[in-house]
């Protein structure tokens, strides 16, 4: 193997140089740095992380902590790890996918033996007790997601507010003046939740200023849910024309027993997925409409966000929310007439 010495070499520059340029440990020139990682793909030289790490005091590792027993790896937390993944690497960073189990005492091991320069939270709670225990062991982190006073803490998160009240814009545009918001029903691990807490609070503040008349049904997060609530849905509230879904894995059972009970999507009801993916929107029939989550973007904003914190190159605290576009589908249509 190509040693340091053999890249001092060839580039005409010192050793130490070289060791500059490896460890990210002193300013170097850009015409000296070209020079130093040409030779170092010429010779195959390899980086050793570990020498890195010592010198610098620094791991350039990333955890992404995520709670996986309250929170199932779903195709849209698998995107928030590959935009993640993706902008760590260009950034000369690693990301670690810590599965956060539900002992106190992992997270404390995690961020006390040096392994890590910052964590990322995944599936913030308005009160999170992870945030309080990051911030007594001075590590840093970046939210996606936020708490109920986020004002002195960097975070990213996705405008479901903006998104609530975009979906309820066009569906109002086509004349429905009654809604139904669909969500998970209560569990143990959603209770402060973030996005949960944020929707419903808009849906029911948006439909009471305008006007609407909006209510709330919840039901298991997976189709026989869905199918279940269907029953519920027509026996219930057979006034209402428009529905909102924050329960994606719900939605194609829910639109599927509609259909076998005789209820036309669009024709008779408008359905629109809330923070969901292309994908499931297309699996449903009439294809829904849909508020699309930025998961990869946010991902990578994530890493930005604690990677300039870390480096320096980040000044004021960042608070910036994405709203995800606004697809159409095949799901929306002017209330029936009754």
């Amino acid at each position: 193997m190509a040693t340091m010495r053999d890249v001092a070499r060839l580039a005409g520059v010192s050793v130490a140089t070289v060791s500059f340029v490896v460890n990210d440990s002193k300013p170097v020139s850009p015409a000296t740095r070209l020079r130093v990682e040409s030779a170092m793909v010429e010779l195959d030289f390899r980086r050793n992380a570990v020498a890195r790490a010592l010198a610098s005091r620094r791991t350039r590792m990333i955890a992404l902590l995520f709670p996986v027993l309250q929170h199932r790896l779903s195709d849209t937390a698998a995107r928030f790890f590959t935009g993640a993944a993706e902008a760590a690497s260009e950034l000369g960073y690693t990301v670690v996918l810590w599965p956060e189990p539900s002992d106190p005492g992992a997270l404390r091991e995690l961020t006390s033996d040096g392994l890590i320069d910052g964590v990322i939270l995944m599936e913030v709670r308005l009160d999170d007790h992870r945030v309080d225990r990051l911030l007594a062991a001075r590590t840093p982190l970046t939210l996606i997601g936020r708490t109920r006073d986020p004002s002195g803490l960097d975070y990213v998160d996705v405008d479901f507010e903006g998104m609530v009240e975009q979906s309820i814009d066009r569906l109002q545009e086509l004349g429905h003046r009654e809604f139904v918001l669909v969500e998970e029903v209560e569990r143990e691990g959603l209770d402060g939740y973030g996005p949960v807490v944020r929707v419903q609070e808009t849906f029911h503040a948006v439909c009471d200023e305008r006007g609407l008349r909006g209510r709330t049904l919840r039901c298991a997060p997976d189709p026989a849910g869905g199918r279940a609530l269907a029953a519920t849905l027509v026996a219930e509230a057979p006034e209402v024309t428009a529905i909102l879904v924050l329960n994606d894995r719900a939605a194609l059972g829910l639109v599927s027993e509609l259909g076998k009970l005789g209820v036309s999507i669009p024709d008779e009801l408008s359905v629109v997925l809330i923070g969901s993916t292309r994908e499931v929107s297309e699996a449903a029939d009439p294809a829904l409409a849909v508020t699309l989550l930025p998961a990869t973007e946010l991902g990578r904003m994530g890493v930005e966000t604690l990677v300039g914190r870390l480096d320096g190159t980040l000044g004021e605290l960042r608070h910036e929310l994405v709203k995800g576009p606004f697809l159409e589908g095949e799901s929306l249509a002017p209330p029936p007439v009754r």
